[in-house]
């Protein structure tokens, strides 16, 4: 098949809307990538306005390090976009076959990204989806930035100079882009990029989980000094009721494990002192990261087993903390224990999950 004066051969791909195939021009032989997009899909999805900014985008681009638009073709059904061919593939294709690069290598791939990127940022372009599958590999080795259909320019920010729509690779989104209250779009590329080094050197990815609500809770978790307590949000403040179980919006996941909650009026930083001071005395080794305390018992007792498990605070106001409790493994008799010297010690209202007691929250927030 030809398209103008370009042979279309082999798929390097497909996509919503159409396929990326190799070409070549019929008179010089080079080879380039084509994407030919569906018009019918497109209009049908409502996607006109994307593949607009990318076609616009690419078009003000051109980078050693950035994917190269040559120009646009179309048919009564079709729209062509020739592009610079980038015979190595997608940069996941490679970690995920060969595994992590070594130091020289990652940092050689990811000084160019941030070249590309650095240089995109110039132009006043803000790609919004950086990942692996969009850092694509030329014949030498060298990476090249592909896909900008999320691509956003100064002009998409509102009056408070920040973007605001949520867009974006779960695994990859900046935590300020879930918040939904504006954000800086090469702040949020960097972040990206950040997970892309992290996935480089080690083949895999820094925040993943079984479903998205999970998942999203992370990156916000990264944002809290170890001193500050977890900000909760309504939805999993609700998700804490057992009488309003959502696991039904999301997908299977293991809630065999225990957790006991309850609420307190003391301050987050006073709540994990007390805590930790109780926990000492009653023999647990105390670890902090992330304003959470692990909390481990060595038993050396053949009956009984380490106990070991995670005390964390929730901010429902300056006033109000939610205290949890979760064990990781262990004896559950020492467990519970614990648990109730502390909520005894510190606690307005104890709740023991999966049953009936746990309306306080849902009380607290009227």
């Amino acid at each position: 098949m030809r398209v103008g004066k370009y042979e279309l051969g082999k798929t390097l791909g497909e996509g919503n809307f159409g396929k990326v195939k190799l070409a070549a021009d019929i008179r010089t032989g080079r080879r380039y990538a084509v994407k030919i997009l569906d018009k019918t899909k497109i209009l049908h999805l409502n996607f006109s306005d994307q593949i607009k900014r990318e076609i616009s985008t690419l078009k003000l681009l051109r980078h050693p390090n950035v994917v190269r638009l040559y120009e646009v073709l179309a048919s009564k059904t079709k729209i062509y976009m020739v592009l610079e061919c980038a015979s190595g593939g997608e940069l996941f294709d490679r970690i995920e076959s060969k595994g992590k690069m070594d130091e020289v290598e990652g940092r050689r791939l990811f000084q160019q990204l941030i070249d590309g990127l650095s240089y995109c940022h110039d132009k006043g372009v803000y790609h919004r989806d950086l990942k692996l599958e969009n850092v694509l590999v030329d014949a030498k080795g060298n990476i090249k930035i592909s896909d900008f259909g999320l691509s956003a320019l100064p002009q998409n920010c509102r009056e408070d100079g920040l973007l605001h729509t949520t867009c974006g690779s779960p695994n990859y989104v900046a935590p300020e882009v879930l918040a939904n209250r504006g954000y800086n779009g090469a702040a949020s590329d960097i972040w990206s990029c950040g997970v892309i080094l992290y996935v480089i050197l080690t083949a895999c990815l820094p925040f993943d989980e079984t479903n998205l609500a999970l998942l999203y809770k992370k990156p916000s978790d990264v944002e809290n000094s170890p001193e500050s307590p977890s900000i909760i949000n309504a939805f999993e403040l609700i998700g804490m009721s057992s009488s309003l179980d959502l696991s039904g919006f999301f997908e299977q996941e293991d809630v065999s494990e225990r957790k006991i909650r309850f609420t307190s009026n003391h301050s987050a930083k006073d709540l994990l002192e007390r805590i930790e001071v109780i926990a000492t005395d009653m023999g647990f080794r105390v670890q902090k990261k992330s304003g959470k305390l692990k909390l481990i018992q060595e038993i050396r007792s053949q009956r009984s087993l380490n106990l070991s498990f995670v005390a964390e605070v929730f901010e429902i106001s300056p006033l109000l903390q939610v205290v949890e409790l979760k064990k990781s493994f262990g004896d559950s008799s020492a467990y519970r224990q614990l648990c109730k010297r502390l909520s005894n010690d510190l606690g307005t209202n104890p709740e023991l999950e999966r049953q009936n007691s746990s309306s306080f929250a849902l009380n607290s927030t009227c």
